[in-house]
């Protein structure tokens, strides 16, 4: 097991469970160093120490370290629902150590039987954060947030003010359920990480490198309709024969609202 980023007590009412916490997720990929072309030598970053700043030591940081930093209050329950994901910032899970095992299991399945999540406040690396706790899989996952100052808005985001027709919208349920499949994340990869694995390769190997075809450039959409008809009887004829017998009446009736079940 890899080591924990964080130990101490999750606490709510009276109840205190010790607990640890493991990395959930991280960002991985090829990193390349910077060189000085005429050379091919690598440019160091150097680390320079400017006259009258203020130096911290760690105890002294430690002397100011608040509560959380050992025990995790949880100060409120709300909705799943309500949580913006645009507040999550990074995952962890979180397990308990064997005298925390029986709070533990019963505040993860509170939590899944009530569908809320906790709020929670904990400090790690140095700074506080406010946290979510979900249930998941049978534990507790744990997910520091941004705060309010730190989400950033932007000007004109929204819906516009767009009057849709009523087929146009039908179509765009019918072009949604014709790419609609189950949750799989490994199926998900990242090309361009692939493609300079193939480069490197390539070079080493003293090859030439082949472009990636891109993408056509699309025309403007001037009849949306026509565009959402065209684009669902693509999906549509990608379908496996399998899929597709489950699925609704062929294209065509699909797009002039005639679709009907198969019995």
């Amino acid at each position: 097991m890899p080591s924990s980023v964080w130990s101490g007590h999750l606490t709510f009412g009276l109840i205190s469970m010790p607990v640890r916490l493991f990395s959930g997720a991280r960002s991985s990929g090829i990193s390349f160093h910077m060189l000085h072309r005429p050379d091919k030598q690598r440019v160091k970053q150097q680390y320079i120490c400017p006259l009258e700043n203020v130096v911290i030591e760690p105890d002294e940081i430690k002397k100011i370290e608040p509560q959380t930093a050992k025990t995790m209050e949880i100060l409120e329950f709300v909705k799943s629902d309500d949580v913006d994901p645009v507040y999550f910032e990074s995952s962890y899970y979180m397990l308990p150590e064997e005298a925390g095992r029986r709070p533990y299991a019963l505040l993860t399945k509170a939590l899944e039987e009530s569908e809320f999540v906790a709020i929670a406040k904990i400090t790690m690396h140095n700074r506080e954060y406010t946290c979510f706790l979900r249930p998941s899989e049978g534990g507790l996952m744990l997910h520091t947030m941004y705060y309010a100052d730190e989400v950033r808005k932007v000007e004109g985001f929204g819906a516009p003010d767009v009057d849709l027709k009523e087929a146009e919208v039908k179509v765009a349920h019918q072009l949604i359920e014709a790419l609609a499949d189950e949750w799989d994340p490994d199926k998900y990869k990242d090309n361009f990480q692939e493609n300079l694995k193939k480069l490197i390769e390539t070079k080493l190997e003293g090859g030439e490198v082949a472009a990636v075809e891109k993408p056509k450039k699309l025309a403007p959409v001037v009849d949306l309709m026509a565009a959402l008809k065209q684009s669902l009887a693509q999906m549509e004829g990608k379908k496996k024969p399998a899929a597709r017998a489950k699925d609704e009446e062929p294209v065509a009736a699909a797009a002039s609202g005639k679709s009907r079940r198969r019995r």
